[in-house]
């Protein structure tokens, strides 16, 4: 039951980081729960290297975290592809 509470925290957490960089259209569930997945990792090292906590559970907190760190996969993505 805890995998299935984190894929849709962080299908959650990719879907508000897709609308924010614009990308909803043409990225899918799947591909949401992996950004927002992808994301949290990324966030908690951000945090962590800062002092803070990261991703720390089932919270406002973490969903924040991770959805910032979606945002900054998908903008790298982004540089990426363009280059």
């Amino acid at each position: 039951m805890n995998i299935l509470v984190w894929i849709v925290f962080g299908a959650l957490a990719g879907w508000i980081a897709s609308m924010i960089m614009g990308a909803d259209a043409r990225m899918g569930a799947l591909a949401n729960i992996v950004v927002g997945i992808v994301g949290a990792l990324i966030g908690g090292f951000i945090m962590n290297s800062f002092g803070a906590q990261g991703v720390s559970g089932f919270n406002l907190t973490s969903l924040i975290v991770a959805t910032i760190g979606a945002i900054v996969l998908l903008f790298l993505t982004g540089l990426v592809r363009r280059a």
